[in-house]
């Protein structure tokens, strides 16, 4: 009886949850075809029996591939499904309705206190949870409650966003991630040198000031 009632209750669990991986699924499709490719990100082209077409290619200052075969080919600074047109045409002048299958990479850096600092390209789903625990997490002096993400709008200018990912109950870790962004670990807070040493500083200066009124004081 324990048996089945594991089993029924499992059965159900399932059934529950695939509503719920169904529309994450639907979510991250979404993400991948609306995201803009930018000079520096990557993008990842495997074609059906043409090793010579396929690989991981780097997108050129001019928003073309950095490949001999692919330079006429525009994918960057376009939504996504309009650079995949342009490949499919592309592909076109060697065979009828070819089969390939084209994956964007957008360009993350990951700094501060972390295990591994490094710049990568991932899939434009990824969180920023993700990418900071692809580079080896937060390290001992790492504040995990201290994360900025420094991140460039098309028009140029800087936005600055401030995470605490020690809070579970925080949406910050499935922030997605952006072409370009700079994800930054703060260092952790030290008592002795970020508040006793800068308050005895101001103490002694307070001090100073005060030894040099009184010196001041009996000179006259």
């Amino acid at each position: 009886m324990r048996t089945l009632a594991s089993l029924a209750i499992l059965l159900t669990s399932l059934v529950l949850a695939r509503p719920i991986l169904a529309q994450e699924a639907a979510h991250q499709a979404e993400r991948a075809e609306q995201a803009v490719l930018t000079p520096g990100d990557s993008v990842r082209i495997v074609v059906w029996r043409k090793p010579e077409f396929s690989g991981d290619f780097v997108i050129a200052p001019d928003g073309s591939i950095t490949h001999p075969l692919y330079r006429s080919v525009r994918v960057a600074g376009i939504p996504f499904a309009t650079a995949e047109a342009n490949i499919r045409r592309f592909l076109s002048g060697f065979e009828e309705n070819p089969q390939f299958v084209m994956e964007p990479l957008i360009r993350v850096a990951i700094s501060g206190e972390v295990t591994r600092p490094s710049v990568f390209a991932t899939r434009p789903e990824t969180t920023v949870g993700e990418a900071l625990a692809r580079a080896g997490g937060a390290n001992q002096y790492g504040a995990r409650n201290r994360v900025r993400v420094l991140r460039f709008t098309p028009s140029g200018q800087q936005q600055v966003f401030r995470l605490d990912l020690e809070n579970s109950n925080s949406t910050d870790y499935s922030l997605p991630v952006r072409s370009g962004d700079q994800i930054v670990v703060d260092r952790k807070k030290s008592f002795t040198k970020d508040i006793l040493l800068p308050t005895l500083g101001v103490i002694g200066s307070i001090a100073s000031v005060g030894l040099l009124i009184d010196r001041i004081g009996r000179g006259n």
